[in-house]
């Protein structure tokens, strides 16, 4: 999953992203509220949560917030801040935040309360993704092939599993190395150009592993294609 960080205290954004990372999730972070709002608007950038710590430079985190609900965006968002008096919390979520966390706080409790949110948001709910014969199980990162009363798994990394996922979720579209290079390394990453070629690879290894060998197309000149 793609995550939104918005935090400007250095050390705790540096934290945020640390732990965030080893949980397996993409993580862009910035510290302004005007750079956040371009990437939300960037069309190519899918996020699943957004972490928007409350006052921030350009746009505050709560604006941030009300943009995104005036323009009926559900994203996920959890709002950090030392605001802690019962009339911020009210504001803030009454201005559409899904939680609230005040600093300081624990590691811990952040990533317990990103799994809650992902367990009470319905887009992040499903516990499964299915396209045609190939399931893929969020709870243990394992992808299942079912052909000919047969079914066959295999575990994924954290970064196949994004891989699969991206390509599951747009069956049978063209897919440039760009588009997911954009989606799944934080835009301020800077991988090696032949990574997107490397990490199909390994993934195509592993679906032929459990019999489904043909299923991620080339297409030459233009990029990739889920095909089932």
């Amino acid at each position: 999953m793609r995550l939104l960080l918005v935090e400007d205290e250095d050390d705790l954004g540096v934290a945020i992203k640390r732990v965030l990372t080893q949980e397996a999730y993409v993580v862009d972070w910035v510290t302004d509220g005007r750079e956040a709002w371009n990437y939300l608007e960037d069309e190519w950038t899918q996020y699943t949560i957004g972490i928007f710590d409350w006052l921030v430079p350009g746009i505050s985190g709560l604006e941030l917030l009300k943009r995104l609900r005036s323009r009926n965006n559900p994203l996920p968002v959890l709002m950090l801040t030392a605001k802690d008096s019962m009339t911020d919390k009210v504001e803030g979520l009454d201005a559409g935040a899904d939680d609230y966390l005040v600093k300081p706080f624990g590691m811990s409790e952040l990533l317990a309360r990103l799994r809650a949110l992902q367990r009470r948001s319905p887009q992040l709910q499903t516990q499964q993704l299915q396209v045609g014969n190939l399931i893929l199980e969020y709870k243990t990162n394992e992808v299942c092939f079912a052909e000919g009363g047969k079914k066959e798994k295999v575990s994924l990394t954290a970064k196949e599993f994004q891989f699969l996922e991206y390509f599951m979720r747009h069956p049978q579209q063209v897919i440039t190395s760009d588009r997911l290079l954009t989606q799944l390394w934080e835009l301020d990453a800077e991988p090696t150009s032949n990574v997107v070629a490397a990490q199909v690879r390994l993934l195509r290894k592993k679906l032929a592993s459990i019999g489904c060998d043909r299923c991620i197309e080339t297409v030459y000149g233009l990029g990739y294609r889920l095909n089932l």
